[in-house]
């Protein structure tokens, strides 16, 4: 939509008739997508950004590059959350094509099937799945029983979903204007690379903006909660009842214990271990090693506090 049209609909003062196409982060914007800026941590990410315009404070205006058009607001992510409706896909297409189906590919009866759906060779979808609106599904992949897969999200070659779980759910996100809370439509995907299992009743949200990502050759286990934005790299290992907030990075080869979970936006470094129940709140930055408890410690030091703490209570 134009993006005074746009401004119209929230009562944002702006006479540009521009062409927008999304939303999207100050850092990953482009020319015709528009962005916002709420913390001062991020005003680094706005003197680069390549936004075509920002909800932004009159304080922070100034800051901008020329290309880019303030659009003045005193709550940027309330107006943020209100303009993610007018982006968001239709619940389902009713025209588009049919399903193509590749060779040898077994889909059950009591499978469903969205329109424009693409499904490669050699695979099989159990009954009750369902497969939405212009997904991709890649070679000799299988999808369990009952297992969703929400509109626009794409599947590799050689993967394994079990039943139950749910591909592209949307992410939990809302702005709180004065206890009304406002809904940030996920506009985003899910992206499950190659030869990947996603375990029963697992849930991957998909992404406020682009796509939350899972690269190849993960194994993620049963009742795993992986949030909007999150990107789960190469080889990683998650085991069962697992929590990972909004725009958690795991480098390659993260190997998470049961119950472990982490805070939002933060990264954990290639070959990391974190032990069962183990939380974690800040960025790890060093390599190979092994982490436990809450607050979160390196493993040798928690089960010395663990010996310590067993010794005061039989004194």
């Amino acid at each position: 939509m134009k993006l005074n049209e746009l401004c119209k609909n929230l009562d944002i003062e702006c006479s540009s008739n521009q062409k927008i196409i999304g939303l999207n982060t100050l850092k990953d914007a482009n020319a015709k997508e528009v962005t916002f800026l709420e913390n001062k941590k991020y005003l680094k990410d706005l003197e680069n950004t390549k936004a075509a315009a920002v909800f932004i404070k009159k304080e922070f205006a100034s800051l901008l590059p020329s290309n880019t058009l303030a659009l003045i607001c005193e709550e940027p992510y309330i107006e943020l959350a209100r303009a993610s409706k007018y982006f968001s896909s239709q619940l389902v297409d009713l025209d588009g094509k049919e399903a193509l189906i590749g060779k040898n590919t077994v889909i059950m009866p009591g499978a469903n099937l969205g329109k424009n759906v693409i499904i490669g060779s050699s695979c099989t979808v159990f009954p009750g799945a369902y497969i939405g609106d212009n997904v991709r599904i890649g070679d000799n992949t299988i999808i369990q029983a009952n297992v969703v897969i929400y509109r626009d999200c794409t599947v590799g070659d050689d993967c394994l979903i079990h039943s139950g779980a749910i591909i592209g759910a949307d992410g939990f996100g809302f702005a709180n204007n004065k206890g009304k809370y406002i809904k940030i439509y996920q506009n985003g995907n899910v992206i499950i690379g190659n030869d990947v299992e996603i375990g029963a009743n697992t849930t991957i949200d998909r992404a406020a903006f682009k796509s939350t990502i899972i690269h190849d050759g993960a194994r993620i286990d049963n009742l795993i909660q992986i949030a909007h934005n999150c990107i789960v790299g190469p080889g990683c290992i998650l085991t069962a009842q697992i929590g990972l907030a909004g725009s958690t990075v795991l480098n390659e080869y993260v190997i998470m214990g049961a119950q472990s979970g982490t805070a939002g936006h933060l990264e954990i470094a290639p070959f990391t271990t974190i032990s069962a129940r183990a939380g974690v709140t800040k960025s790890i930055k060093v390599s190979k090693k092994q982490w436990a408890g809450f607050p979160l410690m390196e493993h040798r030091s928690w089960l010395r506090l663990q010996g310590k703490i067993s010794k005061l209570l039989k004194g």
